[in-house]
């Protein structure tokens, strides 16, 4: 992807003063005179940043502004290591909510919706996120929170929310309870924003006609604003990013090399206007493509695709690497399938054991020709063969925030 000339100017004047304002960026770009970073190419031959740098830094060493700038902290779960810390200044909590509040615009969401946020809110982003981009937009944030179910419907139904914003995870509990309750036709919801994981088209379609909604995809990470950077538009073919607020390339997640639009890879993130700390070539680990190309809907700004999982998402077994976005694939071709599945990984008499369970209403022969088929694809696809298993639709668990579905007991 070119770099546009807006971008070049703005990385430009804030490389003018990183070095000073920032020790972090002082030692990182150490013997590197960030005066002659003046193109595309010079700037791609900058070092990558990633998590691993700022758990370093714990917990405020990534700050670029005084004490006194500094108007709030949000972190990552910190549960796979130390958290990462992430200070905003006033204008950085207004450019993101400017974002969100397109995000919302770009879904068909307008000041008088009513939108019910059950994202988690406090150090993570999310739920916060959600409410400042409603405020920026002039609807009515109902920030609910995860959990409580119970709640959450009366209110969905009394307040008349015509928008939910939660994980897919959760989403498809309240569709769940909703279809199980009979009161679709009593709700007033129009609209979805999900965010925080990936998920498979079965699972969308299942949301999307047990609610009766138009879905949409939003992207985002703690280390760069949160969510809001991006969402796809009425065409469901990517996410647009924000390029005039964050700069995407895609590497090749072994060298670092830059893949050319259309190419699955890393997805690398550069701020543009990010006072409290800025970000420069971030690693994001999340492999996707840049969608060649102007998308129907007439936006300018670049897509990316819907996110195939993370560098660190890949597992082995019997040799074969895979991801779950390919066992989503195998879930969505099998007949008779649901959205939901688990996958389990041992190691028994010397040898590797792959189980793949997965819902559906199928019963009998049926049901064994599904566990049959799935195997056949599943070998066909990423190349080895599981033992399938079916269960019926609703015994495998339902979660309020993101749902684990691969469990690896070999280590």
């Amino acid at each position: 992807m070119e770099m546009k000339s807006e971008q070049l100017e703005l990385i430009k004047e804030q490389f003018k003063t990183l070095k000073d304002r920032s020790p972090f960026y002082a030692k990182k770009f150490d013997g590197i005179d960030l005066s002659d970073v003046q193109s595309q190419a010079d700037f791609e031959k900058l070092p990558f940043s990633e998590k691993a740098d700022l758990r370093e830094v714990y917990p405020l060493g990534i700050q670029a502004v005084p004490d006194e700038e500094v108007v709030r902290i949000h972190s990552s779960s910190g549960t796979t290591g130390t958290p990462v810390i992430i200070p905003y200044t006033q204008k950085d909590v207004e450019d993101w909510a400017i974002q969100f509040a397109r995000c919302y615009e770009v879904a068909g969401i307008t000041n008088t919706d009513r939108i019910q946020i059950t994202p988690g809110y406090g150090l993570w982003t999310a739920g916060i996120g959600f409410q400042l981009g409603a405020e920026r937009l002039g609807a009515m944030a109902i920030p609910m929170g995860p959990g409580n179910t119970e709640k959450q419907l009366r209110f969905m139904h009394d307040i008349k929310s015509t928008v939910l914003c939660a994980t897919s995870s959760y989403a498809l509990l309240l569709a769940e309870e909703i279809s199980k309750r009979g009161i679709r036709d009593e709700l007033y919801l129009r609209k979805g924003v999900i965010g925080s994981e990936r998920w498979g088209e079965k699972m969308r379609h299942r949301i999307e006609h047990e609610l009766g909604i138009e879905i949409f995809d939003i992207y985002g990470l703690t280390e760069v604003y949160g969510p809001g950077i991006g969402i796809s538009c009425h065409e469901h073919a990517g996410m647009h990013i924000w390029d005039d607020y964050v700069y995407i390339e895609v590497v090749n997640p072994k060298t670092g090399e830059i893949l050319p639009d259309g190419e699955i890879g890393e997805l690398v993130l550069t701020t543009l206007r990010k006072e409290g700390a800025p970000l420069i070539r971030y690693r994001t680990h999340d492999l996707t493509r840049i969608i060649p190309g102007e998308c129907a809907c007439g936006l300018h700004h670049p897509r990316i695709d819907t996110l195939v999982g993370r560098t660190d998402d890949m597992f082995k077994v019997k040799g074969v690497n895979m991801f779950p976005a390919q066992v989503e694939e195998v879930i969505a071709i099998t007949s008779g399938t649901s959205s939901e599945y688990q996958v389990m990984i041992e190691h028994i008499m010397g040898k590797d054991v792959l189980t793949v369970l997965f819902e559906t209403d199928l019963t009998g022969e049926a049901r064994e020709h599904a566990e049959r088929e799935l195997e056949m694809i599943f070998k066909a696809k990423i190349g080895c063969t599981p033992e399938a298993k079916a269960v019926p639709i609703g015994e495998l668990p339902r979660s309020e925030k993101k749902t684990q579905r691969i469990f690896d007991s070999r280590y």
